[in-house]
């Protein structure tokens, strides 16, 4: 394929941010990095490799197709499944080694028959239990996990192997979601004594992603579930700035740049509307870029006005509202310095010549960096 529009993933750049986490997480923590959404839009097969190599002990995927892949490209690390199932999925946990999330009497009584189903030996698979602290999305509530860890290591093929829980907003600084942040640690840890209590071990214990490990170390626990800080962005409000006024240092490299070429450059006059719904006029008589890429190839049409691109080492604003398949650039009239078929780029790290990140964008869209990443879905990649 040789369209002008494609992504360029930096891999020298995801494999300095995993050796940066691995530094600042406690030595006696496993790693399990997020390679969900195709490592959020970096390539997932490659990150896995990247994180193997560095030594993190598990990847974590939404869905069982994603496993799979994994697995069909030779990776052998612990996979951990953080979404759940259905039935006519399960025997895939157990064919492709991929350590699902569980939780509910229902949900694992499911699992249970499946698994009796497909081990004709005595074999004991490792599940993690999931456990809502107040998340609101899957999970036992801490008063059930014991009885539900008891069903778990009752059946005949399955081990309770670890507890997993999410923290809803360990990304923010405000003193209430802090504290709400400390109720959900105090739940889980609740949680894992109600294990206990029934006798169980709980196995590998971890409540942190990304947030929660930078705004709250102390709450590392047994495992650490990165996933934002692997590809070079830091969470929402905890930013660079932040850790280091908290006396903490963790230097990111954003590893995914966006990029297309000038195809058009057409001389328009004062007064002349550009785009659907003629939302911008040319104030005065200039040039405008036209640009292969629109909101089909992540470049949201959200992010226009505001959005500027860079050509040559300058930025320049995106006018007119984002079409599905193309924008237009305001280079100014009679520019030397853009030319038919030059290189421009949208987002990306430094070396990729970019003024701009993904935050950047995030911000104008009013969105986060994990959407802007995750969304170039129509964009083919290659590796830098």
């Amino acid at each position: 394929m040789n369209r002008c529009t494609r992504a360029f993933i930096y891999k020298d750049n995801i494999k300095f941010n995993l050796e940066q986490i691995r530094k600042y997480v406690n030595p006696s923590v496993k790693l399990c990095v997020a390679v969900k959404a195709d490592a959020y839009g970096h390539n997932a097969v490659l990150t896995s490799k990247i994180a193997e190599e560095a030594g993190y002990e598990y990847l974590a995927v939404a869905s069982v197709d994603e496993g799979i892949e994994l697995r069909k490209n030779g990776i052998k690390a612990k996979i951990l499944l953080l979404s759940l199932s259905t039935p006519e999925e399960m025997s895939d946990f157990f064919k492709y080694d991929i350590t699902p999330l569980v939780f509910s009497h229902e949900y694992i009584g499911e699992l249970i028959k499946v698994s009796d189903s497909y081990f004709k030996d005595q074999t004991k698979f490792e599940v993690f239990l999931a456990v809502d602290t107040g998340m609101g999305r899957i999970g036992t509530y801490p008063e059930t996990a014991g009885d539900e860890a008891v069903l778990i290591n009752s059946s005949a093929h399955l081990k309770l192997a670890g507890m997993c829980t999410h923290l809803a907003v360990s990304d923010s600084l405000s003193p209430s979601d802090q504290e709400f942040t400390d109720d959900q640690f105090k739940a889980f840890k609740l949680a894992v004594e109600n294990v206990r209590a029934k006798g169980i071990d709980p196995g590998i214990c971890s409540c942190e992603a990304s947030a929660g490990l930078l705004n709250n170390p102390e709450m590392q626990m047994d495992m650490v579930r990165p996933g934002i800080i692997a590809y070079g962005y830091y969470p929402d409000e905890i930013t660079e700035k932040y850790l280091k006024s908290k006396g903490f240092s963790l230097k990111l490299k954003p590893c995914l740049s966006l990029e297309t070429k000038v195809v058009a450059i057409r001389s328009f006059p004062a007064g002349k509307s550009v785009s659907y719904g003629r939302t911008w006029e040319t104030p005065c008589d200039t040039d405008i870029a036209v640009l292969p890429i629109g909101y089909a190839d992540g470049l949201l049409r959200r992010f226009s006005p505001g959005l500027t691109v860079t050509i040559n080492g300058k930025n320049y604003p995106v006018v007119g509202r984002i079409c599905m398949d193309q924008c237009m650039v305001d280079i100014g009239k009679n520019n030397p310095d853009v030319k038919l078929w030059d290189r421009v780029v949208i987002f990306g790290p430094e070396e990729s010549g970019a003024l701009n990140t993904a935050d950047v964008l995030a911000k104008i869209g009013n969105t986060i960096s994990y959407e802007v990443l995750t969304c170039l879905k129509r964009v083919e990649k290659d590796i830098r």
